[in-house]
């Protein structure tokens, strides 16, 4: 008799729903958000698997958050918890199910919708980087679950410079990104460090969702607030994150911005900016577009082709955070995005889009910071 595979999810991050198991053989579901309708996000482990060829069958994938992620995307897979691959998966259209292969050398194998940033780590990340030289650390305020919102800070300048990330959870290669930005940052001996240091007072916020992180949501934070969607008129009783943030921001002013997000559809790292905001001007707007310029010319893995529609002038979603920040502070401010999939013009066929990926993107980020405050004189 061939032994069944387990698969299990109680730990951080962790999310699948198990419908039935057949040796090698799994049919899964991706379990919602808390009080949301959200769901694309998944962490499972399996064990038992040595030498098996696994095949794993995510259904009911039709009504996901975005069902435009599964075509021509690979699962991630990691059998050390430290180098994550790509698993061969193909979509169902029809029947809205994502298939898995992959076969194990160990008996235990991790899959993911992309390489997952642990609350251990971030609290590892968090800890080294207030320990450097002029970093100092502080809790902005609490989440619904009552865990800090961490803040670095560091700098001398005037110019305000907010970097933050992961408030939708389940991005987790925006926490990546902020490992790679702390990277440069955090090491004196870099010029990049110390322009930026020398010029900018920067406030870094690595994980905006710990408690939707921590629950292996998509989304959304502990009660199902999209934290993207509340940067208006923010509460403390369902996006305590967010109040904490903006009321931060509002005691420093900001003179340039950037929220760290993935995208589940587009192959490829692109800006996203604040054409609709109301009164923008002409040399306003030129704040977004020469870093977007300077960015594509010094980055490999960024680029202009892709990217989302503008919003018509006045048309703004002004609960988003970009476009609030933007409008608020008349500052400089952009979402940037990564893929869950594979860099189309740069392709992995092993890692696909990658941690390793994101943190060179972040130092690539930095650089174009540098060299866009030179023009701006």
């Amino acid at each position: 008799m061939t032994n069944n595979i387990v698969i299990d999810t109680a730990f951080d991050a962790g999310n699948i729903e198990v419908k039935s198991i057949d040796g090698a053989k799994a049919r899964l579901a991706i379990r919602k958000d808390n009080q949301s309708e959200f769901k694309q996000w998944y962490y499972f482990r399996v064990s038992g698997a040595a030498g098996r060829p696994l095949e794993l069958v995510i259904e009911d994938l039709k009504d996901s958050a975005y069902p435009g992620g599964w075509p021509d995307y690979n699962s991630v897979v990691s059998e050390d918890r430290d180098y994550w691959a790509r698993a061969e998966s193909s979509y169902d259209e029809a029947a809205g199910a994502m298939t898995i292969h992959y076969e194990p050398e160990g008996d235990i194998a991790w899959f993911a919708y992309f390489a997952p940033y642990s609350l251990e780590r971030h609290h590892d990340l968090v800890s080294e980087a207030a320990l450097m030289d002029g970093v100092s650390h502080r809790v902005l305020g609490h989440t619904l679950d009552r865990r800090p919102l961490d803040c670095l800070d560091m700098g001398e300048g005037d110019k305000h410079v907010w970097l933050y990330a992961r408030q939708h959870p389940g991005e987790s290669m925006a926490e990546w990104w902020m490992e790679g930005a702390l990277e440069v940052l955090t090491d004196m001996g870099n010029p990049i460090a110390r322009t930026l240091r020398e010029q900018c007072t920067l406030h870094v916020v690595p994980n905006c969702n710990p408690d939707g992180s921590y629950r292996g949501h998509l989304r959304t934070n502990a009660c199902g607030a999209n934290l993207n969607r509340e940067w208006e008129n923010p509460t403390a009783e369902r996006a305590p994150e967010v109040l904490a943030l903006r009321n931060a921001m509002d005691e420093t002013g900001v003179y340039f911005a950037m929220d760290v997000h993935g995208d589940e559809a587009i192959p490829a790292a692109f800006l996203a900016g604040y054409e609709g905001i109301p009164d923008l001007t002409d040399e306003h707007y030129a704040g977004f577009t020469s870093y977007k310029s300077i960015l594509d010319r010094r980055s490999v893995l960024f680029q202009t082709e892709k990217g989302y529609d503008t919003s018509a002038p006045g048309k703004a979603n002004l609960s988003m955070s970009t476009t609030q920040v933007a409008h608020r502070f008349k500052a400089t401010a952009m979402t940037l995005e990564m893929p869950y999939k594979d860099n189309f013009q740069h392709p992995d066929p092993e890692q696909g889009w990658s941690p390793e990926n994101c943190k060179a993107l972040a130092h690539d980020c930095l650089g174009a910071l540098v060299e866009w405050l030179a023009a701006k004189g």
